[in-house]
């Protein structure tokens, strides 16, 4: 796991210098980046060959060499083409993925992509039902624990899953590919009570979870992401590392291709835990 050790401060500096949080609308999140040492975390999977996308989208991550050497100019050169689904490996979900008429991927503010970290953990029952759905009894108790929700935040949902992640079969829960995939999946997700408590009781920018989709593998309607992305919210999906997270007080910078129009992209989103 790709760790390094900076200072919140030298973020702020940076991210006020290039303009980034100026355009964040109330609540402000800077806050979240200033104060003392602390240490990032890496929560995306890596590109490459083995690269987890929905068992329909079987072409895959391809990188295409186009250049790989020296030059009659004396240097070394290297390009490379890439070809990718939206919604593959670590991915922005924006939410018209499934939502007609709400945010495309570069509609969305920064301020849903530059916040605050809540870090829900479900894995005990994860592992023990492939099937768990997020309730809102986890969200109400998580609450009692650890105060209300703060607007804005970027609610983010621990299973466990991606310890699954270099076994296929295992993290999906079926070996197959292809739309007669589909009705075999098996991981946790967020339940739709769960989804529609968040939308009519608190204000979280995201969601982001450690498993192929927001909704579990078993859904056929889809419900928790046509909850969420109707009203707004953003979703990260394939998530890693969330157990270096606490459950409150880390920060969180998600920054997505930024693909006009788009319903997703790829995504590095990095953790922020103060030292």
């Amino acid at each position: 796991m790709a760790r390094a050790t900076s200072t919140l401060a030298a973020l702020t500096g940076f991210l006020l210098a290039t303009g980034c949080l100026q355009d964040a609308p109330p609540p402000d999140h800077t806050t979240v980046f200033t104060g003392g040492a602390g240490e990032w975390v890496e929560l995306s999977h890596a590109f490459g060959p083995s690269t987890i996308y929905w068992p329909t989208d079987t072409a895959g991550f391809q990188l295409t060499e186009l250049a790989y050497g020296n030059t009659d100019g004396g240097y070394f050169y290297a390009s490379y083409s890439f070809a990718s689904a939206e919604h593959g490996g670590t991915h922005l979900d924006a939410p018209i993925h499934f939502a007609e008429g709400r945010m495309t991927a570069d509609e969305i503010p920064l301020s849903s992509l530059i916040t605050t970290a809540s870090v829900v953990d479900v894995s005990a029952a994860a592992d023990a039902d492939a099937d768990y759905l997020l309730s809102v009894g986890d969200l109400t108790a998580w609450e009692a624990e650890h105060g209300q929700l703060a607007d804005g935040t970027a609610l983010l949902v621990r299973t466990g899953w991606s310890s699954r992640w270099e076994d296929r079969t295992a993290y999906l829960g079926t070996d197959l590919t292809g739309p007669e995939a589909v009705p075999e999946l098996h991981f946790p997700g967020i339940g739709p009570e769960a989804a529609q408590w968040l939308v009519d009781n608190r204000a979280v920018a995201a969601v982001g979870i450690d498993t192929p989709s927001i909704d579990y593998g078993q859904s056929s309607d889809y419900r928790s992401h046509v909850i969420l992305y109707s009203a707004n919210i953003v979703g990260f999906e394939n998530l890693t590392n969330l157990d270096a997270l606490p459950a409150t007080g880390a920060g969180i910078v998600a920054l997505p291709m930024k693909i006009v129009g788009g319903s997703g992209g790829p995504l590095r989103v990095v953790g922020w835990v103060p030292g």
